[in-house]
C-alpha cells in the first residue's frame, strides 16, 4: 500500500485530496495545524470525515514545529509528500504578513528537510497563480518569467518554488509545484468569493465586488484540481542530461528534477457573469455593491494547462455554472438554508 503524508487535510483541497487518494487506496496521514484563520470546526469536520477511513491518520501540529514534523514523518516513513498547508488568502496577507513568513517559509523549509532526509520518492507542493503578479500576457504559460509578485502571500510562494528547486538541483529530489487558478466547490474555505456571496445572497446581505466587476478569473472545481494533483503524484521529473532533451514548453528545469504545472480550467470567466451564475443558481438576485480594486489584487488570471494535459492526459473540465450548483447543493445541505 502506498503511503503519502499531506500537510494540510483539515483544509479545503487537501481534504480533498485525502478522500480521493484514500478511494484508490493509498495509506494517507494528515498534518494540520488547525490554526483559527477560518471557523476551526469547519476543519475539524473535515477532518472527522477523513478518521472514519482506517487508512487514514492524523497529527495536528504546526509546520514550524520541526521536531514534531520529523517525529511524524519518521513514523509514517512516507514514500510521497504532497505539501498543501500554507497561511492562505491574498488578501490577509496585507493584514499579517509574518503568519506568511512562518508558515509558508520556515514551514515549508521543514517540509522539504523531511523530503531530502527520508529521500521520498516524489514531493509536490502547492504553488499559486498569484506568483505571476504583473504579468499580464495571457494564458499564463509555466514557461514564463513570474518575477512581480504583488502580495507577500505571493512572494512567499514564489519563495517556495525558488527554494524548491535549490533542494531538487542539490539533493536530486523530485519536486513538482503546481499553480492553482482559483479553486472552488463544496467544503471550500469561508474567505473564498462563492462560499461569501452565498452566503451574503440567502442571507438579504450585500456582496462587494472589486473593480466594478470588471475583473477575470479561471475558476477551477476543486474535484478537477485534485484530479491533477493525483495523476501528477506518477509523473516524477527526472533531471535531464542535457537542454536539448527538454520537450519545448516543458517547465523542467535543465539543472534539477524539478517541475512547474499550472492547474487551471483554462477559461477566463468575468466575475459579473460569476455573480449571474450564482443568482441563477439560487434564483435569488445579489445587492451589489461595486467597489475598486482592492490593493495587492490582479485583474485577471487564466491558465494555459497544456503542459498538465501532456504530462497526465487530464484537463480540468467543470464549467463554472455546474460547479457552483454543486457547491451551492453542499452549502444549503451543510448550513440548512
Amino acid at each position: 500500500m502506498r503511503k503519502v503524508l499531506i500537510t494540510g487535510t483539515a483544509g479545503f483541497i487537501g481534504f480533498h485530496l485525502a478522500r480521493l487518494l484514500l478511494s484508490e487506496g493509498f495509506r494517507v496521514h494528515g498534518y494540520d495545524g488547525m490554526t483559527d484563520y477560518y471557523d476551526v470546526r469547519l476543519k475539524q469536520e473535515r477532518h472527522a470525515l477523513l478518521l472514519q477511513h482506517e487508512a487514514f491518520s492524523a497529527t495536528e501540529g504546526l509546520l514550524e514545529d520541526h521536531a514534531l514534523l520529523d517525529e511524524v514523518s519518521d513514523r509514517f516513513a512516507p514514500d510521497m509528500i504532497v505539501h498543501l498547508a500554507a497561511q492562505a488568502g491574498v488578501r490577509y496577507s496585507l493584514e499579517n504578513p509574518r503568519a506568511y513568513i512562518d508558515s509558508n517559509i520556515v514551514g515549508t523549509f521543514n517540509v522539504m528537510e523531511v523530503a531530502r532526509r527520508l529521500r521520498v520518492r516524489h514531493l509536490l507542493m502547492a504553488s499559486t497563480s498569484s506568483v505571476y503578479g504583473a504579468n499580464d500576457e495571457m494564458p499564463f504559460t509555466e514557461t514564463e518569467k513570474a518575477d512581480t509578485q504583488l502580495t507577500i502571500y505571493a512572494a512567499t510562494k514564489k519563495a517556495n518554488e525558488n527554494m524548491a528547486h535549490s533542494y531538487a538541483h542539490l539533493w536530486n529530489l523530485p519536486v513538482t509545484m503546481f499553480r492553482f487558478f482559483t479553486v472552488y466547490g463544496p467544503w471550500g474555505r469561508p474567505d473564498l468569493a462563492l462560499y461569501k456571496f452565498v452566503d451574503a445572497v440567502l442571507d438579504d446581505r450585500p456582496i462587494d465586488i472589486y473593480n466594478n466587476g470588471d475583473m477575470y478569473r479561471d475558476f477551477t472545481y476543486i474535484d478537477d484540481l485534485v484530479r491533477g494533483i493525483r495523476l501528477l503524484m506518477d509523473a516524477i521529473p527526472v533531471r535531464p542530461s542535457s537542454k536539448e532533451e527538454i520537450v519545448a514548453g516543458d517547465s523542467l528545469s535543465p539543472v534539477a528534477p524539478f517541475r512547474v504545472v499550472n492547474i487551471g480550467n483554462s477559461d477566463k470567466v468575468r466575475l459579473l457573469d460569476f455573480v449571474d451564475a450564482i443568482e441563477a443558481c439560487l434564483g435569488k438576485k445579489a445587492i451589489r455593491n461595486y467597489m475598486e480594486m482592492q490593493k495587492g489584487d490582479v485583474p485577471a488570471t487564466w491558465a494555459n494547462a497544456e503542459l498538465l494535459q501532456r504530462l497526465t492526459g487530464y484537463r480540468p473540465q467543470t464549467d463554472v455554472r455546474t460547479g457552483i450548483a454543486h457547491f451551492v447543493r453542499w452549502f444549503r445541505d451543510y448550513y440548512g438554508k
